[in-house]
């Protein structure tokens, strides 16, 4: 099965997963009459939201280059996390402000095992669906999976929260603590929101690659000594799951081009290999035939040394 369709089908268990979570919570939240649920069940409908982001957006990233969209589309997943981290922040906001509204006004907490019970089903539910969300995330190296894997982590920690307060609750009859301990899933939804569009939103203004694997480019460059004289112009970015590679390669003025061309051929496999989704664009410079192994033709640290 294709990376697309394996992504696109993570993101379709998503939204199932989520419209059964919602149902459960605003049943139980609104007749209970618990902040800590309903702001739960209002989580869940952005992480729903979420998935709904990251469906679409999976498959617009996931559509071949075209003529309006030459390097593809895979920066449609760098905006879906973006949106993501935005709702998140959303979410945090709403039940700070709940919360604080009914610690001032105060309410009892009704139908109190029937939250616990909800809870510790959606708790089972998220802890599933959030490895599962994971594992996809790594082996396609989404950004989008990735940030809602971590939306639903949130979820977890949020839902034990709750699930330990409403035990509470129910052993001491403190309906306090329900927006007491709702502020404090809000503090956490806000770390991880941050998170989220700490991740994502650099890949919207073309940040290089990580130095490990800017590193593992120049290991496949430099495996070329005696058949390249030197490498510049190492320009890397991310779209997505998507590597863009560009270098311009010096190669001995001697040699033919048909040559040359497969050498860059060979050099093009071993990246590609060793980097999943990479997309790279070799230029090929002749070096000076005066210089000595470069003589000025690449900048001395990226120039071959001498065979």
């Amino acid at each position: 099965m294709s990376q697309s369709r394996v992504k696109a089908r993570a993101s379709a268990i998503a939204v199932a997963a989520n419209i059964l979570l919602i149902l459960l919570k605003v049943v139980v939240g609104v007749l209970g009459g618990s902040i800590s649920i309903i702001a739960q069940a209002i989580d869940s409908l952005l992480d729903l939201l979420a998935s709904l982001v990251t469906f679409f957006s999976l498959r617009f990233a996931s559509k071949p280059p075209d003529r309006e969209h030459p390097f593809g589309h895979g920066k449609a997943e760098s905006i879906s996390g973006v949106v993501q981290g935005a709702l998140i922040f959303a979410a945090a906001v709403f039940i700070l402000y709940q919360s604080a509204t009914r610690i001032m006004t105060g309410a009892a907490v009704g139908y109190v095992t029937a939250g616990i019970g909800v809870m510790a089903v959606c708790i089972v539910v998220d802890i599933i669906l959030s490895r599962y969300l994971a594992r996809v995330a790594r082996e396609t190296d989404s950004v989008a999976l990735e940030a809602y894997a971590r939306n639903i982590t949130t979820d977890i920690y949020t839902m034990s929260g709750v699930l330990i307060g409403l035990l509470v609750v129910h052993l001491t009859g403190l309906n306090i603590l329900d927006p007491v301990i709702a502020i404090a899933v809000a503090l956490l939804i806000l770390k991880t929101a941050y998170g989220v569009l700490k991740k994502s939103f650099p890949q919207l203004v073309d940040v290089k690659l990580p130095e490990e694997e800017e590193r593992i480019i120049e290991k496949c460059v430099q495996r070329y000594t005696g058949e390249i004289v030197g490498y510049h112009k190492l320009r890397t970015r991310k779209a997505g799951s998507d590597r863009l590679i560009e270098l311009h390669v010096v190669v001995s003025a001697d040699i033919s081009v048909e040559k040359a061309h497969e050498i860059c051929d060979r050099l093009e496999d071993d990246i590609k290999s060793r980097l999943s989704n990479a997309n790279v664009t070799i230029h090929v410079e002749p070096c000076d035939k005066d210089c000595d192994r470069c003589a000025g033709s690449c900048p001395p640290e990226q120039a071959m040394p001498g065979p």
